[in-house]
């Protein structure tokens, strides 16, 4: 237990966040996602309510400036700009973290899957909602 950290995040959690560097992506995903399948690093967190976990996560990640869409999302391949519900949560708390206007790049579900081929690693929680599947890159403290 640590004072300060926000319980969802784990000493295996807190350990690939810090190893990251600047530019490195992280995967949060929903329980659909194929992650073991990519053979990066896994950490689960047994949590439905993704924009929890990246609540959580981003209390201590900084997002990067340097790129103008640090904050990446899977969409329907046929309609990769369709929101959902909690998508639009996720934007919400990536805004209010990082106090900029973010928008999404959003990606058809299969270049999703290419693009978190190439992250550090993948956090999967137990989401039910269809398209819960979000890269984040991370910037400099």
């Amino acid at each position: 237990m640590l004072k300060g950290i926000d319980p969802l995040l784990s000493g295996a959690l807190l350990k690939i966040l810090d190893e990251m560097g600047h530019g490195d992506e992280l995967v949060v995903a929903d329980r659909n996602f194929p992650a073991f399948s990519t053979g990066l690093p896994i950490v689960r967190v047994d949590v439905e309510d993704t924009a929890r976990v990246v609540d959580a996560i981003l209390g201590v990640f900084p997002l990067d400036t340097f790129v103008d869409r640090p904050l990446a999302r899977m969409g329907p391949q046929d309609d990769p700009s369709a929101l959902n519900e909690r998508q639009e949560q996720v934007l919400a708390t990536a805004r209010r973290h990082d106090g900029r206007e973010l928008e999404f790049e959003a990606l058809p579900r299969f270049s999703f899957y290419e693009r978190a081929a190439r992250a550090y690693a993948v956090v999967q929680t137990r989401e039910t909602m269809p398209y819960c599947c979000f890269a984040l890159t991370k910037g400099v403290v």
